[in-house]
């Protein structure tokens, strides 16, 4: 028998969250990944999926990276209301939101007057774990290509790990035409970093994403 709240806004049941519960996760999670963000793009540095194709563009036009971010995952939105739920893709659409928000008033809070690439890749990579795992624990991601690449498994038979990486390595491959190529060697450092921190400290039999 399920164990019931507590207090209205602390779920004694490990596999169930409250509203209030949510709202801290989609945030915290939103703040450490903004930070992670931050650090990139104050050494020019770019990661992998949506995030990547924001950051090039914004490098290349000089348009807020925040409101590329928005729009980029925009079509996304369908594949994840169709295969994921409302729920997953409510919290996924706040999720992107607040993040992009974030990244444009950061500056604001935050100036960095010296910062190594090296050092922005390794944190920059390691906040954005931080902060995918905070939104993966509270059903929620921060971009559509996961979403497109569980699609076209299912459709095709094409395994969805081998569809993100072939999505990364063509946004690294079109960086070496807008950045230098130390900077690209730079930012594939922090996406290593940052998928080897969720591959290590997310598995889906110790705590269940989507239900």
């Amino acid at each position: 028998m399920a164990r019931k709240k507590t207090l209205g806004f602390y779920s004694l049941d490990p596999s169930q969250h409250t509203v209030l519960e949510d709202s801290q996760g989609l945030l915290t999670g939103a703040l450490v990944s903004g930070l992670g963000f931050y650090l990139l793009g104050r050494v020019g540095l770019l990661t992998g999926g949506t995030a990547g194709v924001a950051f090039l563009v914004h490098y290349a036009f000089n348009i807020s990276f925040g409101l590329l971010f928005f729009i980029v995952n925009l079509p996304f939105y369908y594949l994840s209301f169709k295969r994921l739920g409302l729920a997953f893709s409510a919290k996924t659409f706040v999720a992107i939101g607040l993040v992009s928000v974030v990244t444009e008033i950061e500056r604001r809070f935050l100036l960095i007057d010296y910062l190594h690439p090296f050092w922005g890749a390794l944190m920059g990579g390691l906040l954005l774990g931080y902060g995918l795992l905070a939104l993966y624990r509270h059903r929620a991601s921060l971009g559509g290509v996961g979403i497109l690449a569980i699609y076209i498994q299912e459709k095709f038979g094409i395994q969805a790990g081998l569809i993100q990486l072939a999505f990364d390595a063509c946004v690294m491959a079109a960086a070496f035409l807008v950045l230098d190529w130390h900077v690209v060697i730079w930012s594939i450092l922090g996406a290593v970093i940052l998928n080897l921190f969720l591959a290590i400290n997310h598995r889906s039999d110790r705590y269940i994403v989507v239900r």
